[in-house]
């Protein structure tokens, strides 16, 4: 049973870190630590800040 359990939970973590929802949720903490009394930007928000952000600040990608 526990090590079903523990298996769960390496899969859960897994597709967490895959999909980026680990990340919103790193930010999410992060924020409130920094910025007690601001509100926590939703889940759209934190995308559309994520992806201007990379937009403004291109690495090397070929496009």
């Amino acid at each position: 049973m526990r090590v079903a359990v523990r298996w769960a939970r390496a899969v859960r973590w897994y597709l967490r870190e895959l999909t980026g929802e680990a990340e919103y949720d790193r930010h999410c903490e992060r924020h409130r630590r920094r910025h007690p009394l601001a509100p926590t930007p939703t889940r759209r928000e934190y995308e559309t800040l994520r992806s201007r952000h990379r937009e403004d600040h291109p690495q090397s990608r070929c496009c």
